[in-house]
């Protein structure tokens, strides 16, 4: 199951792609990258094609011998009914040249002047397509690959299980993967990686214990890809593990692995460890800073994360945007107005561009701290136009203090940007409730109900004793539901004890 068969499958699914090879630049006649010198060309339609890869594959015998299977999917791949594709072109801007010279752009030149293609910058561009999730040029550079031979270079096909993996194609990543007949550490973290992105524990689990029976030592990026996932999925358990085995095989003084367990250990709910992995780091990194500050402001450590901005001032590492990101989110988070502001002027300063991201806290740190108005005055000023996010935190804002009419002036422009949003068409229609628009509020309902629209439940997640334990809104399916509603309804009371009511509220106003 191989390359013949993704072209089948996905040709849909990425007809919508402008940024790829036209399909018959890959299996044109003798010369794949006939359309990297024939720009524009209309294409031919997908059964001749078939034939033509049929016939290159068939008069090499070294690569016929490998690919039987392939064979086989061209001869189904062929009983399809014709499909008549719409004419693409490549424009400079598509392919990047500065970017991709030394991948993408060199095959081109190598087979320009009729010189064999190497396989390390075939496994290049396949790298280069895989990070900009570039499915059609891909899957012609796997045509390409069994065309000249590669199929069985380990180095071509962990590309190809990076490449898929990052498009999303876990199947077809693992097709690759099973079908390589030799596999090394690169191989078998290609695959890890590729299930760890979609957060599949139990599966990278499994390819890394199998791994290590085939007394394989993982690298470096194995274990980051698993700490990446820990991160994702919230397992300090396994996190720990993971953390233990990098010592024992002397990974630990890695930065990026370091770097990796600052955020394993914040995201994970256990700030100290993350700091005492932090404070350890002899040569930190800007990612080092930024991963540290980052956790801070997820715990509410608003003044820490400050201080550690006011640290890295003084040893010199200068702060980017994703620096004053995570200040902004501690300022955000800690209602600290005043400074939010501050450090929002201050990156001007450093030459920082502010992106929808720094916008958007800044609106919500305003619309917090009940500065509704000035929130909806900031986001007219903006320099580029505002994002569903940044409208759907003044909605939030505007429902927590009562200001209905910018909230519902909010919501109307956030469905013009997500007009098949449930929760914006349900936040607008009691928005207009709320100030007795009872039309506008029916009008808005039905039109959801038409839709066929419907709000998806809301879930968190707990891991006890090594296990993930998921909770869904209004899901009573667990068989501790009475005793988990009773100690929620005491940490409630505990809260209004306390004279925390708002957050009660503001978590109502989120959902």
């Amino acid at each position: 199951m191989n390359c013949l068969l993704y072209l089948r499958r996905f040709w849909d699914k990425s007809s919508h792609c402008n940024n790829s090879l036209p399909f018959n630049s890959a299996v044109q006649s003798s010369k794949p990258f006939s359309a990297l010198q024939e720009l524009g060309q209309s294409a031919k339609t997908i059964q001749f094609k078939g034939k033509r890869v049929l016939d290159i594959v068939a008069s090499k015998p070294n690569v016929a011998n490998n690919c039987q299977s392939h064979l086989r999917l061209v001869q189904d791949f062929l009983r399809t009914n014709p499909i008549q594709l719409k004419e693409t072109q490549i424009d400079n801007e598509t392919f990047h040249p500065d970017q991709n010279e030394n991948s993408i752009s060199i095959l081109y030149k190598l087979h320009k002047r009729g010189l064999s293609i190497d396989p390390s910058v075939l496994s290049n561009a396949l790298s280069i397509c895989g990070s900009e999730r570039a499915l059609r040029m891909g899957i012609q550079f796997h045509c390409l690959v069994f065309v000249n031979g590669f199929i069985s270079n380990i180095y071509v096909g962990s590309s190809l299980i990076s490449f898929y993996g990052k498009c999303g194609i876990l199947n077809d990543a693992y097709k690759m993967f099973d079908e390589m007949p030799l596999k090394n550490v690169v191989s078998w973290t290609a695959m890890i990686n590729g299930f760890a992105q979609e957060n599949q524990v139990d599966r990278s689990l499994q390819l890394y214990n199998e791994m290590r029976n085939l007394k394989l030592k993982p690298n470096d990026f194995t274990f980051t890809s698993f700490l990446s996932l820990c991160t994702a999925c919230g397992s300090l358990g396994q996190g720990r593990s993971i953390h233990c085995q990098t010592i024992h095989l002397g990974f630990d003084s890695h930065i990026h692995i370091a770097n990796a367990l600052i955020s394993m250990y914040c995201k994970c709910g256990n700030i100290e460890d993350a700091f005492f992995i932090f404070r350890n780091i002899d040569n930190k990194d800007l990612v080092s800073w930024n991963s540290m500050i980052a956790a801070y402001a997820l715990h509410g450590l608003a003044m820490l994360a400050i201080e550690l901005l006011e640290r890295m001032k003084k040893k010199k590492v200068k702060p980017d945007a994703i620096t004053f990101l995570g200040i902004l989110s501690s300022c955000r988070h800690a209602g600290l107005v005043k400074h939010g502001k501050s450090f929002f002027n201050l990156m001007a300063k450093y030459g920082v561009k502010p992106g929808l991201d720094h916008y958007s806290s800044v609106v919500d740190l305003l619309g917090r701290a009940g500065l509704v108005e000035e929130a909806m005055d900031f986001i007219k000023r903006m320099p580029i136009s505002p994002n569903a996010v940044i409208w759907g935190s003044l909605i939030s804002s505007c429902r927590l203090h009562g200001n209905l009419w910018v909230g519902i002036e909010a919501a109307e422009n956030r469905l013009v940007l997500e007009p098949s949003c449930a929760a914006t068409h349900l936040q607008l229609a009691n928005l207009y409730a709320g100030v007795g628009y009872w039309d506008d509020a029916a009008r808005v309902r039905k039109a959801m109900k038409d839709k066929g629209l419907k709000t998806d439940p809301g879930y968190s997640w707990i891991e006890i004793k090594n296990e993930t334990y998921e909770f869904r809104a209004e899901d009573r399916s667990n068989l501790n539901v009475i005793e988990i509603l009773s100690v929620l309804e005491v940490l409630v009371d505990h809260m209004r004890a306390h004279g925390q009511s708002h957050l009660l509220e503001e978590i109502a106003c989120l959902h």
